[in-house]
């Protein structure tokens, strides 16, 4: 008589039978491995986890007015009407002589495209709001991405000779090539000088003239620009181009503009002033750098600081390469220029050596699981045990990959924190299978309907379990601000990672367990 077959009650043991000895299990299995690699090559490395904050800075000019006036007739009024814009948390204004600043902060998670949108729409609106005299609004929005940069390169010369705009035109040409690399958004480049022509008056030569700084600036003013260039047409159908360039190409140009007459004569600005091609001497911001040459340091050197910025959600250790690559290129003619380069920060550098540190962790704690497997059950019910972690992660890194997630500091603390819990349902169903091969009771059952049996019976308290550690990670998702948007990766993968420990127990442990696990016979006493 012929015993009948198993049939599964549960889910699990439905998976159980349906694959145990289906062909295509195996390529599921190496399928698995293929994508979670390929996941893992691809999806875009960065420290921190990408976050959605919004912002706008709103500066309205009004050349004259005193702070309180400022405070009074822009600042306040533009804070009640920025107040009326939906998803503002915070409003902040600062009054100064001759400006107002409001900066309107959104709520964490708020749209950055929609709120920038909201607050244009609100002032362009309420453009009639400002007093006569002021200058048309400038909008700043805020961008988390783009204002963080991930790499930042100190240029320095070495040479005494080299004047500050030098140094700043070189950084400058090599920050136009930079900014033409794929997926990189913003280049600054800070401290650095750049060319002006200097117009120092002599305020004694000023008055012995009778002249007044304000005749100075429209003097100056009045030639400094390009006339634009005319186009007509002649009889003989001949296209004739006119124009006048700009007046004022070198120090000497400037220093002939006539700045007034007296008694007929006219006074050249050279006379009551001194022009000079130089560097933007009001601006007093700088950076230093100093070398550590063995247990000293260096004497300090300007340097001019280049940062690059990347677009959301992009790979930081590529585009960090492609930096270093074409900085590279300009290695040799800065040095002969006698301009030295260093690398002060690498986000892209720190996140692929915290994913290259994880996968050693995993590595490691594999090994570790394995071990204790081995003096429980026996090698080769830790061998099956083992393949199921790497086959869990293999799947929530795809699904993270899919979701647009990308790899950083609080995804692979979620991977961490899951790894615990990963092989609790491959344990409990090697567990079980392991009990009925040796149990006397189940020697006259098949190896196939010991697979199905053994895990359809733990189906339904693994499935509860397994539910109950997913809904205790549910709220941690509508935790809200800052942090909601900082540990979003826990609930997002965290789950993922348990659901996918499911499957794979329930589908590869089975089907591992028959092929590898020798049956005891009972009949001649075997336990």
């Amino acid at each position: 008589m012929t015993q009948e077959e198993y049939q599964p009650s549960d889910f699990a043991g439905k998976l159980a039978k349906t694959f145990l000895k289906n062909p295509l299990t195996l390529v599921l299995g190496i399928s698995l491995f293929a994508i979670g690699y390929l996941a893992l090559i691809l999806m875009p490395r960065e420290e921190n986890p990408q976050m959605v904050v919004s912002g706008s800075t709103v500066i309205v000019a009004l050349p004259g007015a005193s702070a309180k006036e400022i405070e009074k007739i822009i600042v306040k009024p533009l804070e009640r009407k920025l107040k009326e814009v939906k998803g503002v948390e915070h409003i902040y204004g600062m009054a100064m002589d001759n400006v107002g600043v409001v900066n309107a902060a959104f709520f964490i998670g708020e749209k950055k495209e929609d709120s920038n949108l909201k607050v244009y729409d609100k002032i362009m609106q309420n453009a009639d709001m400002f007093p006569k005299g002021a200058m048309k609004p400038i909008i700043k929005p805020l961008d988390i991405d783009v204002d963080i940069p991930i790499v930042s390169i100190a240029f320095f010369s070495n040479s005494m000779a080299m004047t500050k705009t030098e140094l700043y035109d070189k950084v400058k040409e090599i920050q136009h090539h930079i900014n033409g690399l794929n997926n990189v958004a913003v280049t600054e480049v800070k401290g650095g000088h750049k060319h002006q022509f200097n117009i120092e008056v002599d305020i004694n030569k000023l008055s012995g003239y009778n002249l007044s700084m304000g005749q100075i600036m429209q003097a100056v003013e009045s030639l400094a620009y390009n006339v634009p260039a005319t186009k007509n047409r002649t009889k003989d159908n001949k296209i004739v181009i006119l124009g006048v360039k700009n007046a004022i190409e070198d120090a000497k140009d400037i220093g002939n503009i006539i700045v007034a007459q007296y008694m007929g004569s006219p006074i050249y600005l050279n006379q009551v002033a001194k022009v000079t091609n130089a560097y933007d001497i009001q601006n007093f911001k700088s950076a230093s750098i100093a070398q550590k040459e063995g247990e000293k340091f260096s004497k300090f050197k300007d340097q001019v600081t280049l940062t690059v910025s990347k677009l959301q959600g992009t790979n930081a250790v590529i585009i960090a390469d492609e930096v270093k690559k074409e900085l590279e290129r300009y290695k040799s003619n800065l040095k002969k220029s006698g301009i030295s380069f260093v690398i002060t920060r690498n986000d892209g550098e720190r996140a692929d050596e915290a994913v290259n540190e994880l996968v050693k962790h995993l590595v490691i704690s594999i090994i570790i699981i394995a071990v204790l497997l081995i003096f429980v059950l026996g090698w080769r019910e830790s061998l099956i045990v083992t393949f199921t972690v790497p086959a869990i992660l293999a799947i929530t890194l795809f699904v993270a990959y899919l979701s647009g997630q990308t790899i950083n500091r609080i995804t692979l603390f979620a991977f961490l924190l899951s790894l615990g819990l990963l092989v609790d349902a491959a344990i409990i169903v090697i567990e079980n299978i392991h009990r009925h091969y040796h149990s006397v009771e189940s020697a006259h059952e098949s190896n196939e309907d010991l697979m199905v049996k053994a895990t359809d019976e733990i189906g339904a308290p693994t499935n509860i379990a397994t539910l109950a550690i997913i809904m205790t990670m549910v709220p941690m998702a509508f935790v809200g601000g800052m942090m909601g948007q900082f540990m979003k990766p826990i609930p997002a993968n965290v789950p993922v990672a348990l659901i996918a420990s499911l499957f794979v127990a329930y589908i590869f442990t089975p089907y591992l367990a028959l092929r590898l696990l020798k049956r005891p016979d009972h009949s001649k006493g075997g336990h």
